[in-house]
């Protein structure tokens, strides 16, 4: 079921008809709008504007089955969080996914270094966390994000997400977290098939929306940045 109609033009169009769907959790005290980097920080971005609340990442990283690395086979998440999904019928070697492990967990934490700058990680715990993604396929990577989350002990926590697979946002939902996600569709694909411009999404890109997101917050809030 979509409440919209596919394609998005891009990811800061999808941001803002997301955001729309969210309104009713502006000006809750301490929400905080996570978004999954590279590609759900465009989202994210319009999603904490439109919320006024503060925006930061939150890493997570695709484990790709090796040899075929569009498929996932799982994703890390900070706070070492491991969530294991192979395709079916798959059986890697265990040194072949060692080395996947170790390369990805060396990515995460040079994304989480690179992109907050100096800035320390937002607390967590007794908030109401928002994260967000540009789209939910397999779930893998939004399930590591959600069980890292967990961890710190949000008051609430809710999936956001553009466009997804509806058997995905029913994993996560029968696991008990909030889901909204205004088009959800039985046949799914890729994440790149229900927008017209869809780009690889850069570092420096990444850093600039979080830096524009801490600017324009810090004056809503009218504190000295």
């Amino acid at each position: 079921m979509t409440d919209f109609a596919l394609p998005y033009r891009d990811r800061v169009h999808a941001g803002r008809l997301l955001a729309g769907a969210l309104t009713s959790y502006r000006g809750r005290p301490g929400l905080l709008v996570l978004a999954l980097p590279r590609g759900g920080v465009a989202v994210g971005y319009e999603v904490a504007r439109e919320l006024e609340a503060p925006l930061d990442v939150f890493v997570v990283r695709k484990l790709g089955y090796p040899g075929h690395e569009e498929y996932a086979m799982g994703a890390i998440a900070s706070g070492g969080v491991r969530v294991m999904n192979p395709p079916p019928g798959a059986a890697p070697q265990p040194q072949a996914v060692a080395a996947v492990l170790a390369r990805e967990e060396a990515e995460l934490a040079r994304r989480e270094q690179l992109y907050r700058r100096q800035r320390p990680a937002p607390g967590i715990t007794g908030r109401t966390v928002i994260v967000v993604d540009d789209g939910l396929a397999t779930g893998a990577t939004l399930r590591a994000a959600v069980l890292a989350i967990r961890q710190q002990q949000p008051a609430q926590l809710v999936v956001a997400v553009p466009v997804g697979s509806e058997q995905g946002c029913q994993e996560l939902e029968d696991q008990g977290t909030e889901v909204v996600c205004p088009a959800r569709l039985d046949y799914f694909g890729a994440v790149s098939q229900w927008y017209v411009d869809f780009p690889q999404a850069t570092d420096e890109e990444v850093r600039q929306l979080l830096d524009d997101a801490h600017r324009e917050h810090t004056r809503q809030a009218g504190r000295p940045q």
